[in-house]
């Protein structure tokens, strides 16, 4: 008999609904693990519960309500989609597929009591972030570990850290670019917005802003003749973050007579509120504020076949077939 094989995609997460109440508990979840604040709890936890949470859930929630659609979250929609459609693919080979979040539903731990359950043997466990951070993936890691850490019958592990240059993952990247140059007239330059982290975590060790320079230079490589802007978007709280800022970016690239551009966020591989909401709607407000007379977002990878053309090949290569 062979060996069962799961294969779980976990992405970082998204509130149930866009409401106040779902937006807190979502939000203490997030904020609470040391991974995404790592300063003393003792310090931390009295914020957050003190103020954040009393201040941010609220506005945060409108946010949601402004991208929310007939499908639900979007970051839920696009990642079901990446999983039904690898499970498609890896179907022949009796591979199941499952999706988890790290924070909220389905959450993390209760899809592997779930497959542990089902008798699972064998465990990848494919993070849907391209570039490594300790923010992300490895939080993905720890969790995993603390609710395996009570298991007897331990599966083998395969854990996929990053793939930030992967060729297909590339592709899928620049066949959003593609047809918009075909379409269009050539933009000024092509903005790559990731998500940012603080300056202290890289300079502890966390390679992140490595692993994002694979992934621009793979497309600088693809787009030589194209303006490429590395950018970090989403920052949060007082202390110094990966620069340069997006939106500071945006602000200055008028004045430098950079009017028409493209936008992209490759660390996201689904889209969500950071994409949909702050690229999409506050950072081209900031960016026509500032003189720009163009901007174009373009979507995330998605569903995109090449994308899961990278994830099947992910998958492939750990399980050896």
């Amino acid at each position: 008999m062979t060996a069962k094989t799961a294969v779980l995609l976990v992405n970082l997460g998204t509130p149930d609904a866009p409401d106040t109440a779902s937006v807190r508990r979502y939000l203490g979840e997030f904020l609470s693990d040391p991974r995404v604040i790592d300063l003393p709890r003792w310090k931390w936890l009295p914020i957050l519960h003190g103020i954040v949470l009393r201040v941010r859930p609220g506005k945060s929630a409108r946010l949601y309500q402004s991208i929310w659609s007939k499908n639900g979250s979007p970051l839920l929609y696009w990642s079901r989609k990446q999983r039904d459609a690898l499970e498609k693919r890896l179907a022949p080979d009796h591979i199941r597929v499952e999706l988890a979040m790290n924070y909220g539903n389905p959450s993390l731990p209760d899809k592997l009591e779930e497959l542990h359950r089902w008798g699972m043997r064998r465990l990848v466990l494919l993070p849907l972030f391209p570039q490594y951070s300790s923010t992300t993936t490895a939080a993905i890691w720890d969790r995993t570990i603390r609710t395996v850490a009570k298991w007897r019958d331990l599966p083998e592990f395969l854990f996929i850290r990053d793939y930030p240059d992967h060729a297909d993952y590339i592709d899928a990247i620049a066949d959003r670019i593609r047809p918009y140059l075909v379409e269009n007239d050539a933009p000024d330059a092509l903005v790559l917005s990731y998500h940012g982290i603080p300056v202290r975590y890289a300079e502890s060790g966390d390679d992140y802003p490595e692993r994002c320079r694979k992934t621009t230079n793979a497309l600088r490589a693809k787009f030589p003749d194209l303006k490429i802007i590395e950018s970090f978007q989403s920052k949060f709280g007082n202390e110094p973050w990966l620069e340069p800022a997006t939106s500071s970016v945006l602000r200055k690239l008028p004045a430098d007579g950079v009017r028409n551009i493209l936008i992209a966020a490759p660390s996201f591989t689904s889209d969500c509120i950071e994409t949909l909401e702050e690229l999409q709607k506050e950072n081209a407000a900031v960016f026509h504020q500032a003189g720009g007379s163009h901007y174009h977002y373009l979507p995330a990878v998605n569903d995109h076949p090449l994308f899961l053309n990278c994830l099947e090949d992910l998958v492939r290569k750990r399980i050896g077939s």
